[in-house]
């Protein structure tokens, strides 16, 4: 059960109060602008009216900024609840406490001793970090020749496929997108510190996965039921600034500033979309 904090909660309490109050001076006000038209209009001296209501701007606009503050600071909290967990999800504090679900297939067995793949791949001259760190600094990787093919090829292969086999649509999307689609797939405001921004008088993050762009296709839209599921699939550049994961895992191609990816984004009725991410047999 998600709990509210006493912060969150006086927050709303607040909330409710300067709505009651700011409307109650906006009836008011215009409750008033009629009585002085209509005193006007009849020729009557409406001196007394305007001395009645003078101060009636200033404490509507004092309520006003006060309630955009209060929303504000409640928006604040909302956009940094976590997501709810299923309830079947165990409880834990760390990975070891994960449970696994279904296992396929077996680990294949090597007749020789398995390799780093920064080993085989600076050997075979295939992974180049040197020249990524003349070019770009750390946390970038230059890939040559069959190696550069492959990837090319794994992502030709996983698009084919999801489209071919598995009826998901592709979309081509934008690596460039503004706050309100981050917002919307949860990396703003938490992880704002993870994203590349440009500085632009609009400005734009680099996507840190397509997921951002994809779900946001059906971002303030209505879609009918017999529409779902939507299913998608996309591949895009990915851009993260790994912050705070300095010495962590920086060894070869893995928490990369810059990385591809094939998403898959599936947009099914709410009643259905537990059914829609676990193994179906």
């Amino acid at each position: 059960m998600l709990k509210i904090s006493p912060g969150g909660v006086s927050y709303l309490i607040r909330t409710n109060a300067l709505q009651v109050e700011t409307e109650s001076l906006r009836s008011e006000r215009n409750s008033s602008a009629k009585r002085i038209g209509t005193a006007k209009a009849q020729g009557e001296d409406i001196a007394p009216l305007l001395e009645a209501v003078k101060d009636l701007g200033d404490r509507l606009e004092t309520n006003e900024s006060a309630l955009n503050d209060v929303q504000d600071a409640l928006t604040d909290i909302e956009l940094g609840l976590p997501n709810l967990l299923s309830d079947d999800v165990p409880d834990g504090d760390s990975e070891s406490d994960n449970t696994e679900v279904r296992r396929w297939g077996e680990p294949a067995g090597l007749a020789f001793e398995a390799r780093d793949h920064v080993d085989l791949g600076e050997r075979l001259g295939l992974l180049d970090f040197d020249s990524a760190s003349r070019i770009s600094g750390a946390r970038f990787a230059v890939m040559r020749g069959a190696l550069a093919r492959m990837q090319r090829a794994l992502i030709q292969f996983m698009l084919d496929t999801h489209t071919a086999e598995h009826g998901y649509e592709e979309a081509y999307v934008p690596y460039l997108v503004q706050a309100q689609a981050l917002v919307g797939t949860g990396q703003l405001p938490k992880f704002e510190e993870d994203l590349f921004q440009t500085k632009t008088k609009t400005p734009f993050y680099l996507i840190p996965t397509a997921e951002v762009p994809v779900t946001n296709l059906a971002r303030e839209t209505i879609l009918d039921a017999d529409q779902l599921p939507l299913r998608l699939v996309a591949h895009t550049p990915c851009f993260r600034s790994e912050a705070g994961s300095h010495g962590q895992d920086t060894r070869g191609m893995i928490r990369q500033h810059q990385f591809e990816k094939v998403e898959l984004v599936q947009l099914v009725a709410p009643d259905r979309s537990i059914r829609w991410q676990r193994w179906r047999n």
